[in-house]
């Protein structure tokens, strides 16, 4: 079963997702190059030393390859995350990487929907019952 997570668990997620978010920013072309990478949400272990951060990324024909790119990074981005938020957290957790597919689920389950009601497979409307 899982656990709510604490006060300060939601406050130093919310601190490493904004501030990694404008490392990434900042230092992403320099890594991976053109693509759009943007943190969706971080979770962070309750002893606060381990964050997994979700990244949506966009223009990149191989997100696999991006993430990889960012993973061989990752002392660095903590480096440049840690020179953010140093104020505010005694260590910076260390951090796991995920891909977070839920946009491109999102827009593969509404292209399925439009592909069964051009095919008419979507049962009757309300409006063709009456």
């Amino acid at each position: 079963m899982a656990k709510t997570e604490s006060k300060r668990q939601k406050q130093v997620a919310e601190l490493i997702k904004r501030n990694l978010g404008m490392v990434l920013q900042q230092e992403g072309s320099y890594i991976y190059g053109g693509a759009l990478v943007t943190v969706t949400s971080v979770h962070v272990s309750p002893d606060l030393l381990l964050a997994k951060v979700y990244l949506s990324i966009y223009n990149a024909d191989d997100k696999d390859i991006i993430l990889a790119k960012i993973e061989e990074s990752a002392f660095r981005l903590r480096n440049e995350l840690h020179q953010r938020v140093r104020k505010h957290v005694r260590r910076v957790p260390d951090l796991d990487y995920y891909i977070d597919d839920t946009l491109d689920e999102m827009y593969r389950v509404d292209a399925l929907f439009k592909k069964l009601e051009a095919d008419n497979q979507m049962g009757k409307s309300e409006e063709e019952e009456s």
